[in-house]
This record gives structure tokens, sequence and C-alpha cells, in this order.
């Protein structure tokens, strides 16, 4: 099948390569120029585990390329999807100035003859498919043309870290139709990702636009709701791990997204829950769950510097500190809304001398985020950020921490004191090591 992606952001990069390894010709569509020739080099610029050796193996094949033409991508797709960024404005709403200007283009080009499918892939608010229908109508109004065409919504459901994985053998495949002709399309176009068994939701467009949003609302919901709890499990003594457990156990609750924390990040969470809370007020609806969540987890992503100031105090005038992990969750360099940026930001602010941070992948990212900041640097290993250092904070729970030996940490750090935002450690242990060891809802004995 012939298909274009418009935009090669992280979500149309990823579905391109993969639709491309499943046979199909695909072309990417950026108006980034630099970052099209970069792409046709083979040179992703993101961290995502598999897709940069998907990308390079499809390009290889004949099977992917990438373009700036617009002319190009729309006269090569039966399917055309829409991918671009859909970010929070000001007042919290889904801004759709790119998904309507793709609408917009593809109004101005679509042609009279073969049936052709626009598939929104991009997180957009319910009844953006209608919008994007409406602006194409409108545009072949204008020129006189009657082109056949349908919009499907097609919401993407990965995980960064895991995204190949994810597409390639997804549990389930939402698309919102209501033409059959596109119904047809899209089961032809997923059918090698679904052999083993149905993975296929069908349903109208509106409820799969909608669906997106309700997913990232009920896992950001959980991770407040742990977070809250651990915040009142530390003041009555209680363990929120053995809490998680009993709790997970429950088959109506399981274990996912259970985990109490210093806040979730990313580029969906916080942003969808902002659109859903900008939807209802539109409505007359208040939200106040969902206004909960958000406020909870900006409240938690301040939680470890908090911790410090009760340890060490408001002025921290001389102090130096190790921090362990900068990307919001681990396998990905992304910093978007990481509780890093207010960790880091915190510690600056109460006067620390120095933050010496280490991830594995996101220093690239964060140099570039924070510019010059003499006070904020960058060690060679985990262990190197130690060096020094008054305490360590640990923000992003990268496997490689998880195995750290507790002496080597008591050895390097200045004094023996660890905040661990991610409860990698066991408090007993880290404490029978000489550790001044704060978790999060795990009250000292």
């Amino acid at each position: 099948m012939k298909i274009s992606m418009v935009g090669t952001g992280y979500v149309g990069l990823v579905a391109a390569a993969c639709l491309a390894e499943m046979g199909n010709q695909v072309v990417g569509l950026d108006v980034d120029s630099a970052k099209v020739a970069q792409l046709g080099r083979g040179q992703v610029g993101i961290y995502e585990p598999g897709l940069a050796e998907l990308v390079q193996a499809n390009l290889a094949a004949g099977r992917l390329r990438f373009t700036t033409s617009f002319d190009e991508a729309v006269a090569h797709a039966q399917v055309v999807f829409i991918a671009v960024a859909t970010p929070a404005g000001a007042d919290g709403a889904a801004d759709l100035s790119q998904v309507l200007q793709v609408a917009s283009e593809l109004g101005e080009r679509l042609a009279a003859g073969d049936f052709k499918v626009v598939v929104n892939k991009s997180t957009v608010p319910v009844g953006t498919a209608d919008q994007v229908r409406d602006l194409i109508q409108a545009g072949l109004a204008r020129r006189g043309v009657a082109a056949d065409f349908a919009v499907v919504s097609n919401p993407e459901f990965l995980k960064e870290g895991a995204a190949v994985a994810d597409f390639m053998r997804p549990d389930r495949v939402v698309v919102g139709a209501g033409d059959e002709r596109a119904v047809a399309l899209m089961r032809t176009l997923y059918a090698p990702f679904t052999r083993n068994r149905e993975r296929l939701l069908w349903m109208d467009v509106r409820s799969a636009e909608f669906t997106k949003y309700a997913a990232n609302a009920m896992l950001a919901t959980r991770i407040s709701f742990m977070n809250e709890l651990a915040r009142l499990a530390e003041g009555t003594g209680a363990d929120i791990e053995q809490v998680r457990q009993g709790m997970g156990s429950d088959p109506r609750i399981g274990t996912h997204f259970l985990y109490a924390g210093c806040g979730y990040g990313g580029s969906c969470f916080p942003k969808d829950i902002s659109a859903l809370v900008h939807g209802g007020q539109a409505l007359g609806l208040d939200m106040p769950l969902l206004r909960a969540v958000s406020r909870i987890n900006a409240e938690q992503k301040t939680l470890l510097v908090d911790k410090v100031r009760q340890r060490l105090g408001s002025d921290l005038s001389g102090r130096r500190f190790a921090l362990w992990g900068l990307a919001f969750k681990p396998n990905t360099d992304d910093l978007r809304e990481a509780p890093s940026v207010e960790v880091v930001r915190g510690l600056l602010g109460l006067g620390a001398e120095a933050v010496t941070a280490f991830d594995p992948v996101a220093m690239p990212a964060a140099r570039a985020l924070w510019g010059g900041e003499p006070r904020l640097r960058f060690a060679e290993s985990a262990l190197d950020a130690l060096d020094g250092a008054d305490a360590l904070l640990i923000v992003t729970e990268w496997r490689q921490f998880r195995g750290a030996d507790l002496a080597d940490i008591r050895a390097r750090l200045r004094q023996p004191l660890v905040f661990d935002g991610r409860n990698i450690f066991e408090p007993a242990l880290a404490r029978s090591m000489g550790i001044d060891y704060h978790g999060i809802g795990r009250a000292a004995p």
C-alpha cells in the first residue's frame, strides 16, 4: 500500500518506519528541510530503541523515503496520515494549528480519481476529524474539484522507550471510521500487525478521538492517586511499596502505573489532561478530578527538593548534589515536562553550588535545554556524579541504577544522603549500609 506520513516527529517517524517494515511504500513529509536531509541519511534525531535501525533498513530497501514536497506526498498516497504536533496552548487547549494547516494543504491538492483516506494520527480533541473534513471540502470547492476521500481517526498508543514494539505488536488498534471503503483499507493496512488475534477496535470517529484522551487520563490518574497515597503513607508510617503490592494483587486493580514517584512527564499526559479540562470547561463542566490529577503531579515534581530543604535547610549555598536521571522515563531522551527540570530548577533556586547529573542518553538534550548554566554539570558515569556531592537525588529509574552498589554510593558522597524519587532501593538495606535514605511514601521505621 502507498502511504504518506505528514509529520516525522516521534509518532510519525515510528509509524512510517513500522509501516514500511511491513512492505508498504511510505513517504515521510516534513517542512524542516534539514531534518528531511538528516532522515534521508538514516540519522534519527530522537532516542528510541530499534528505531534508527528500522529507518536505515527500510531506506536501504527502498520502502521509505522523506520529502519536503506536499505535492509529492499527496500524489503518492492512497492513505495520508496526519501525525503533526498538537501541543497545549496557553489556555490548556490542544493547539490544532498544524493539523488544520495540513487539512488546508490537502484541500488544495487532492485530485479527482482514486479514493483516498486521510487518517488523524495526532492526538486531537473530539470533533477535529469534522474540522479536517470541512477544510478539505472547502479547498476542493474553491478549486471546483470533486475528490473522493474519507477522514478516519486512528489514535496512537505508543509508549516512549517501547514505541517500535508497541506498533509492531499492538495490544489494540483503535479506528474510528464511517465509510466502508475506509474501513476496508484500514483493515488491510493493519492486517499484518494483527494476524494472530483480532486487535482492531472499530468505532465512530468521535469515540475514537475521545478514547486516546480517556486512556491517558486514566493512567495519569493512577499515578497521581498513588502519589497522594504515598504522602499519607509516609505520614502514618506505612510503606507505599507494600501497599502497592497488596493493591496490585487484586485483579480488578492490577499492577500497571501503580508506582509512587516524583511525578509523570512527557509529551502526552500533561497536555492531554489539560486538553480534557479545557474541553470540559467549554461545555460548562468543572472536571475536578482531572484538575486534581494535574495539581498533584505538579506538587509531586517539587517533592524531592522539599525533602532536601527539610533535611538540609532552605539555604543550599556551598552544597553540591548528584542527580541520577534526566529523561522523564527510562529508554528515552525526552525532557518534555520531566521532573528533573523542576528538581534542577529548585536546587539551583535555593543556591546550590552545583548539580552534577548523569543520564545514559538524555545529557545532550539537557545541555541544549539548560544552555550554558555553569552550575549544572554532567558526569561520565553515575558513580562519577557522586564525587564530592552532599546528596544523591534519583529522578529516573534507569535499570542500571537499580544495581548500583550502595557501599560505593556511601563512599563517594560527601555525606551518605540519598533522596530516591523512584523507590529503586530498599530502605532497610540502604539504612543498614549507613545511608540516610529518603524515598517516596516509605517512612522510616
